[in-house]
């Protein structure tokens, strides 16, 4: 049976959809959160090209071509007065397949989706490393989205955004917002990053940090003088500032751990857990620089910083981590011990900080 890819994409919104599948074995399935579910009949392979032709042309000028001949592509579009739309197709098994993201036009209150004044308040730096990081799917890309709109909201520069599609849309408020989208606008994340150095930024939200030379560039930009805010796929700052220095080669890991140590302001990791009330709250583990943290990046004893973390407090260190942001959540009633401890990092000793927390 046909699907009205319009009226689909409009009955996920009203469902608080946060992403649609669209795969040839299984029916249109779009989930509300983390729940799949399943709509009308199972798509055949036929019925998935002519869903997925249907988004290229509401796209706009988004050919199909270059996904045919590939097999990936990544592009956003909008429905005006409905949503935007960050969209990956990709094939599998012979088909034609997509994920569709939902974005919302407006930009979200940070208060109402959780986010900690603790992190926020990092977008107050005016230079340095700034990175967020986690699974894919875990609000990343929202969290960068709210520091971006905090500085444009708080103070006058310019702030250039190169993002993998564009999903937030920032409108000028005391600042400039340059939102350049990758294949669309520029080359690549390198190409965007290199030119925006002359392109006289206060601070550069670079999507993801892909490969060295992206890492280099950026960390260089950090150095002379620009608030630089990027993300990666890693959980705990612990485990990303030892994923940035192995991109290197072991004759420049040194060298690259003291640059580190210098420009890295802060790492933010989030996860998105069940809430007792049926929806995801996050649960954030927040590394600022200190000195000893510092040291440790630069003496190559990272393994020491999760310990460091463990120890610090939000109130008097601008610290927590995720197992002390969970507790908390619990204490509070938003999620249960379960879900607690299903999702911490250290099993042995989270039974006793819940404990103490009650």
């Amino acid at each position: 049976m046909a699907i009205d890819l319009t009226s689909f994409l409009t009955s996920a919104v009203e469902a608080g959809a946060s992403d649609i599948f669209i795969v040839a074995g299984l029916p249109a399935t779009y989930k509300v959160n983390g729940i799949l579910h399943r709509i009308g009949d199972r798509l055949m392979p036929t019925d998935t090209e002519i869903l997925i032709n249907d988004i290229y042309k509401l796209s706009g000028s988004r050919s199909i071509d270059h996904f045919l001949a590939d097999g990936d592509d990544d592009f956003s579009f909008a429905l005006p007065g409905l949503s935007r739309f960050r969209v990956s197709t990709y094939k599998q098994r012979g088909s034609l397949a997509a994920v569709i993201r939902i974005i919302a036009f407006d930009l979200p209150d940070p208060e109402s989706l959780g986010i900690l004044p603790a992190v926020l308040s990092l977008a107050d730096a005016t230079k340095g490393l700034v990175l967020v990081t986690g699974p894919a799917g875990n609000g990343k890309s929202t969290t960068l989205a709210c520091l971006v709109d905090r500085i444009n909201s708080s103070r006058a520069g310019h702030i250039i955004t190169l993002e993998d599609p564009i999903e937030f849309l920032h409108r000028h408020k005391m600042s400039i917002v340059s939102q350049r989208e990758i294949s669309t606008d520029t080359d690549n994340y390198l190409t965007a990053l290199r030119a925006s150095l002359r392109q006289s930024p206060d601070v550069i939200l670079l999507g993801e940090m892909r490969d060295h030379d992206t890492i280099q560039t950026a960390m260089t930009a950090a150095e002379t003088g620009h608030l630089v805010l990027s993300s990666l796929h890693t959980i705990g700052a612990a485990n990303t500032i030892s994923r940035i220095i192995d991109v290197f080669e072991p004759s420049q890991q040194h060298q690259i751990a003291m640059q580190l140590s210098m420009v890295l302001r802060a790492v933010v990791s989030q996860q998105l857990v069940p809430a007792t009330d049926g929806s995801l709250v996050p649960a954030f583990e927040i590394m600022t620089m200190n000195t000893a943290i510092s040291n440790q990046i630069r003496d190559n004893k990272i393994h020491q910083i999760d310990g460091t973390i463990y120890s610090s407090s939000l109130e008097k260190d601008g610290m927590i981590s995720m197992d002390s942001s969970l507790a908390e959540l619990c204490r509070q009633g938003k999620i249960t011990r379960e879900t607690a401890l299903q999702y911490c990092t250290n099993p042995q000793m989270m039974p006793n900080k819940l404990n103490r927390m009650k």
